[in-house]
């Protein structure tokens, strides 16, 4: 039940993702560096005040950093959604995550697909596209969730495979380092492709930046690391699904934005809610069986 709360906190703190991300003025690849650069930098002193040295071989660093890649580009990718449509599209075509993981982990893992596991990501995705009706405008955002989605999908699964090789802290902060570490490296290419005008973030997007850094991602991927230790790595993407409904929940109440709100929403709520809570029961029942 512990594990179950952890999971629902991070989603919670998920939420918060696209909101900071739309609050926040700087473009995506400027965003996504310094929000890994600033949970570097936290995650480094809690390690210092918080825990024990603790000695780890260059593989096994080189191991985490290539998973903290994966999450760094996927952010990229996510807040580029954002920036190119709106939260809305950006979170719910996050909800194809599930979808993802029920094609990408079973080809990994060298096994076959879990028929419940692809009906269950057709119902999310059912309920998703009765939320949010897509518009020909946003096909560049919509396209750039898509990829976002594949990508965080790859994460959940290989960061799943490690978690109980390390704690907490030394899988966040080498993940983060090495965001920062590789994206930083690659930072003037991608500047030089996408210009901006400012490159340091003034005080309103720093202290939005913190919030994100320290809440949205260290507190977030402490409780997400925590869970997919107990809770099957399926589970964790398909009950991410309910991110996009707290996203546009706070979206409606902070911005105050004027959605108009139809019987479909409830319904494809429902949908999405069936499908995590099934999820949940069959993946606790099978966890038992074993």
């Amino acid at each position: 039940m512990k594990h179950y709360f952890l999971l629902h906190t991070a989603i919670i703190l998920a939420g918060f993702t696209g909101i900071l991300g739309k609050v926040i003025s700087l473009n995506e690849g400027l965003l996504v560096w310094y929000r890994v650069l600033f949970a570097s930098v936290i995650l480094f002193f809690i390690t210092k005040l918080f825990r024990q040295k603790k000695r780890i071989t260059f593989r096994d660093q080189f191991a985490i950093i290539k998973v903290g890649l994966l999450i760094t580009v996927h952010w990229i990718f996510f807040y580029a959604s954002i920036k190119y449509s709106n939260v809305s599209i950006g979170v719910i075509c996050y909800c194809l995550t599930g979808f993802f993981t029920s094609i990408f982990k079973p080809l990994i893992d060298k096994k076959r697909v879990r028929v419940s596991e692809l009906l269950l990501s057709i119902l999310s995705v059912s309920g998703i596209a009765l939320i949010f009706h897509f518009d020909a405008a946003y096909r560049t955002g919509i396209l750039l969730g898509i990829i976002s989605a594949a990508l965080g999908a790859l994460y959940t699964i290989f960061n799943a495979c490690i978690v109980n090789n390390y704690d907490n802290l030394t899988i966040n902060f080498y993940q983060m380092l090495g965001g920062a570490a590789g994206l930083g490296l690659l930072l003037p290419i991608y500047l030089h492709f996408f210009p901006v005008e400012q490159f340091f973030p003034d005080w309103h997007d720093t202290f939005y930046l913190i919030i994100l850094s320290l809440f949205c991602t260290v507190g977030l991927y402490f409780a997400l690391v925590e869970a997919l230790k107990k809770i099957p790595v399926f589970t964790v993407n398909l009950s991410f699904n309910l991110e996009p409904i707290y996203s546009i929940l706070l979206a409606f109440l902070i911005f105050k934005e004027s959605k108009e709100v139809n019987f479909s929403f409830y319904i494809g709520l429902c949908i999405i809610l069936f499908a995590v809570v099934l999820q949940t029961i069959i993946s606790t029942r099978f966890n038992r069986v074993e």
